[in-house]
């Protein structure tokens, strides 16, 4: 037998009050968080608790995700870290150390696969975690009892905040630089909106940020299209598949001019170098809902 499960974390701010939630049915699910954390913390909290909750079932584990951080971490990344001593390719130290460590240890000797699914897309099973997970949340930044959820029958007791966990956040100031805001877009004291914009054009090209297709996800307009390097032609959909794939090189970004174009649209332009060249950007950012988004992006190889 096979125990499907979704995994889901929220955090308002990111970083802020955070939650974590996996959601079998109702009568299998938990959830959990800290009151300072990123979404990314959030996102492993919940597979980790999954598979110590299940750590007494022999049934394989089909766990769903919308987070390709924790898919590719798991699938990808890990054995490299492990060899390096938790450090990335560039000898920078590899961030959530302390919960990665933690689910390296649960997963040893289960069996389990990883599915991704495309976040708040009406996926059930996904819906139900993202909800208790912000729901989490949620009481964490109010106040409130947390929602913790009946868990799995005869697991542990459930801990409503695992100590592994909670000091992961202030003992890593490096990942709240590194995990911007990207859900919220709120502007600092000093940030026009020229360089709120010039901040998110940043983020889109770096790896950790493209690797994740949630965070992408909240950058994107609905209506999102790209003329790539190629001249193809990419929806939103197509985009988001295409980076849960992608080995992204780095690149460095350097921004040549914003010109607003209306109220609530500014047009970006920019140069990129990668392992495969200089590239000019235009990128079209639209604000909607008071969130900046990308509507439109085209990327054309420098001669």
């Amino acid at each position: 037998m096979t125990i499907v499960a979704a995994a889901d974390g929220s955090a308002l701010g990111n970083p802020g009050p955070a939650g974590w939630s996996w959601y079998v049915d109702d009568d299998r699910w938990s959830a959990g968080g800290w009151p300072h954390g990123t979404n990314n913390m959030g996102e492993l909290m919940a597979v980790i608790d999954l598979l110590e909750s299940t750590a007494h079932v022999d049934d394989d584990l089909r766990i769903l995700c919308d987070s390709q951080y924790v898919i590719n971490s798991v699938t990808k990344w890990m054995p490299g870290w492990k060899r390096k001593g938790w450090r990335k390719s560039d000898g920078s130290p590899v961030l959530n150390r302390e919960l990665l460590e933690r689910l390296d240890r649960a997963l040893h000797g289960r069996s389990y696969t990883f599915e991704w699914v495309k976040g708040h897309a009406g996926h059930d099973l996904n819906e139900a975690a993202d909800q208790r997970a912000r729901a989490a949340a949620t009481a964490y930044r109010d106040g409130d009892p947390i929602p913790i959820g009946p868990g799995w029958p005869g697991a542990a007791v459930h801990e409503p905040a695992p100590a592994v966990a909670e000091p992961a956040a202030p003992s890593a100031p490096a990942a709240e630089t590194v995990e911007l805001d990207l859900f919220d877009d709120l502007l600092t004291a000093s940030e026009s909106d020229e360089d709120v914009v010039k901040r998110l054009e940043r983020e889109l090209v770096e790896p950790a940020v493209r690797a994740d297709s949630a965070r992408v996800a909240a950058l994107l307009h609905p209506d999102f299209e790209e003329i790539g390097r190629s001249g193809r032609l990419w929806g939103r959909d197509a985009i988001l598949e295409a980076l849960a794939e992608e080995d992204a090189p780095a690149a460095e970004l350097a921004v040549l001019g914003t010109e607003r174009i209306g109220a609530d649209a500014i047009l970006l332009t920019a140069r990129t170098v990668d392992d495969r060249g200089a590239s000019l950007r235009s990128s079209l950012w639209l604000r909607v809902g008071g969130r900046w988004r990308l509507r439109f992006h085209q990327g054309t190889p420098e001669a």
